[in-house]
């Protein structure tokens, strides 16, 4: 799993609350392009990307992995800030997974993995 942001305290509260949740190898990146580097290197059943990023944004990232053979079959969920639905349109059309509204909070971390994985144990 990779969670790619580029606010430090961001990453770190996802990566508390998936650590919460049971899940262990979580990766962290501080923009998409160093979360391309990772993913080329190993790549992950889940990619939690910040909409807004310097130098690769969240849909470029979203668009790079889905046009990889080797990733195009992970989840993919989209963390943003921003009210509703309209930007995500892109991110829909590159088949999103899903998507997290910061701040996140366990409960919704793990109720948007159960939708795509199933229960978690």
């Amino acid at each position: 799993m990779i969670i790619a942001d580029d606010q430090q305290t961001s990453r770190l509260l996802i990566r508390a609350g998936l650590a919460e949740l049971g899940v262990q190898h979580i990766a962290m990146a501080k923009d998409g392009e160093e979360a391309l580097q990772m993913l080329k290197q190993q790549p992950a059943h889940l990619v939690i990307s910040d909409y807004h990023m310097p130098k690769v944004n969240g849909v470029e990232l979203l668009r790079a992995v889905r046009s990889n053979p080797a990733t195009k079959g992970a989840a993919f969920f989209l963390l943003t800030g921003v009210e509703g639905k309209e930007f995500l349109q892109e991110a829909i059309n590159l088949k999103i997974n899903n998507y997290l509204k910061k701040p996140v909070s366990v409960p919704e971390l793990k109720a948007k993995i159960e939708a795509v994985f199933g229960a978690l144990q």
